[in-house]
């Protein structure tokens, strides 16, 4: 257990280290800031992040997680589980710009195809052998870089470059990330694509994927699992 302790240390030194200070507006910490001009509306209730409580009403269990050394339930269509640890469930993350999460998968189990648009992601696996890899954006050819981890090997991920990771060997798989947001955030492909609310317009996804309307339809159709 020292080594996994040892190695979420590590991790979240590595993720703190890509925070560079910078003279600029400060980076969204959620989707979108809807600006108001009156503060005083009863409508004023969210801010950039986490409102803070008083520093000299603090206490240790505000900056304290426990149990990431259990196994997660993989039983589901994708075979992998994600458990997050961001300033949701860690409340002394706020303002820290940091956050790491548990990642297991059975025997082909898949991390699916997504980004996360406020980190980079930088990934080590504990146990089994994992394929991962990302894509860059359009500019830069979309280029796929791929490689397979095995114990003990690192891997990262660029901000807001889709990625993923499947577990190719025949036992199960765990991995710690460490990311350089306090609230990451997450959008599976598939399932943002396929399975928004409201529905997309299928002529503007069978147009996008240049495939039939009847694909898109089956495709909206499917139950799209978030192990998010």
């Amino acid at each position: 257990m020292k080594g996994v302790y040892f190695l979420i240390s590590t991790l979240a030194i590595l993720a703190s280290a890509t925070f560079l200070v910078s003279a600029s507006d400060p980076g969204p910490l959620q989707d979108f800031c809807v600006a108001l001009n009156d503060t005083k509306s009863a409508e004023a209730v969210f801010v950039n992040g986490k409102f803070c409580k008083d520093p000299k009403l603090a206490i240790a269990n505000d900056f304290f997680f426990s149990g990431l050394q259990n196994p997660r339930n993989t039983q589901n269509p994708l075979g992998s589980n994600v458990t997050a640890v961001n300033v949701d469930n860690l409340l002394g993350l706020n303002t820290l710009g940091i956050s790491l999460a548990r990642i297991d998968f059975a025997p082909n189990g898949l991390n699916p195809p997504h980004t996360h648009p406020r980190a980079t992601e930088i990934l080590v696996v504990l146990e089994g052998t994992l394929y991962v890899g990302f894509v860059t954006s359009n500019g830069d050819g979309n280029r796929l870089f791929t490689k397979v981890l095995n114990k003990g090997d690192v891997f990262v991920f660029p901000i807001g470059l889709i990625h993923f990771q499947l577990n190719v060997g025949k036992v199960n798989a765990v991995a710690f990330a460490g990311l350089s947001s306090q609230n990451p955030g997450v959008i599976t492909i598939a399932k943002a694509v396929f399975g928004s609310q409201p529905p997309i317009n299928p002529d503007v996804l069978a147009k996008a994927f240049q495939v039939d309307d009847n694909v898109v339809d089956y495709l909206q159709k499917q139950f799209w699992y978030d192990n998010n």
